[in-house]
């Protein structure tokens, strides 16, 4: 059966919906029927424009949470539009810390599975494309339930597409009382300082692994990254070793990046690792190890040690410059 209708949790940041929603929306509209959008907080009215450049005709938003955890208000308040007959034949939420909390609360609400670490829709939206062996084989897992279907997507799935629609009517619901489920508080937050675009924005991305041989290396990384005006990144290696935050990892346990240019700069190329990146448009692999499976998936490859290759990178830069 063809979808009828579909909701898409949004999230903004600074007052913008954030870039995952927008590829939600996108694919949202693809399904065909009725798109409609879920928010929770008190900014709806800011971000309605955005939501409906993408394809969202409503919005229904929560208000202010007064400063509540995301999840249980509004998992809750979804909950209670669907009970009340305002029924979406898929929801769709994007793999982020506020996505999964609330599509797992909605999940034991309203007595649905959930589909998780998802790659694709199918077109009647009653399957998920999900990656496993570390993103060697893929897996359509069909949902099996009377709808709602609640699917939650990885970053870089959909490529956003702006359809060119009015802003979003905003509708404002109930959200029913949690009890104690709802006590905790954000008192403060702490935004990491980064200077620079946002490493799952970015189009360049350099990214250092195991290959560099010690933490202090990784200002080459930097260095780099800063004269080609990307994003620095790093393998899962590194940041167990505690080199770099883990806001800088790749993979399938960190963010997808799918950025013009890639550079791996000593990274051997583990499918956790490739998972995150290989939908690059360009990559560029140096390694020493020319049977690197990194070079299996690369459009350029220089077999060298980083060492060497990098500082003549950013020599060769800074001289154009």
């Amino acid at each position: 059966m063809p979808v009828s209708k579909t909701w898409v949790f949004a999230e903004a940041d600074g007052g913008k919906p954030i870039p995952l929603t927008l590829e939600l929306l996108t694919k949202a509209r693809q399904l065909g029927g009725e798109v409609e959008a879920f928010y929770a907080g008190g900014d709806a009215e800011a971000i309605a424009g955005e939501l409906g450049t993408f394809g969202a005709t409503k919005v229904f938003t929560t208000g202010d949470l007064g400063g509540a955890l995301v999840g249980v208000p509004a998992a809750a308040a979804m909950a209670a539009q669907i009970e009340a007959g305002n029924h979406p034949d898929l929801i769709l939420f994007g793999m982020t810390y506020d996505g999964r909390d609330t599509a797992a609360r909605l999940s034991a609400r309203v007595d649905r599975p959930v589909l998780a670490n998802g790659l694709d829709v199918g077109p009647d939206g009653d399957m998920v494309e999900t990656a496993i062996f570390g993103g060697v084989t893929i897996v359509r897992t069909a949902f099996r339930s009377d709808p709602p279907h609640i699917a939650i997507i990885r970053p870089k799935s959909f490529a956003p597409e702006p359809a060119g629609g009015g802003p979003a009517e905003v509708v404002t619901v109930d959200v029913p009382d949690t009890g104690a489920t709802n006590a905790a508080r954000v008192l403060d937050r702490h935004v990491e300082e980064h200077t620079g675009p946002k490493l799952d924005e970015a189009d360049v991305v350099v990214s250092g692994g195991r290959g560099l041989g010690a933490a202090e290396k990784y200002e080459l990384i930097e260095e780099l990254a800063k004269l080609l005006k990307g994003a620095p990144g790093a393998s899962r290696a590194i940041v167990d070793a505690g080199w770099v935050p883990y806001s800088y990892q790749v993979g399938q346990t960190g963010k997808t990046v799918k950025p013009t240019v890639y550079i791996a700069c000593g990274i051997s190329g583990a499918t956790q690792h490739m998972v995150g990146m290989k939908g690059s448009k360009n990559i560029v692999a140096i390694n020493k190890d020319k049977d690197a499976p990194i070079f299996s998936i690369a459009d350029l490859g220089v077999v060298g040690d980083v060492h060497k290759v990098v500082p003549k990178l950013i020599e060769a830069l800074k001289a154009r410059s």
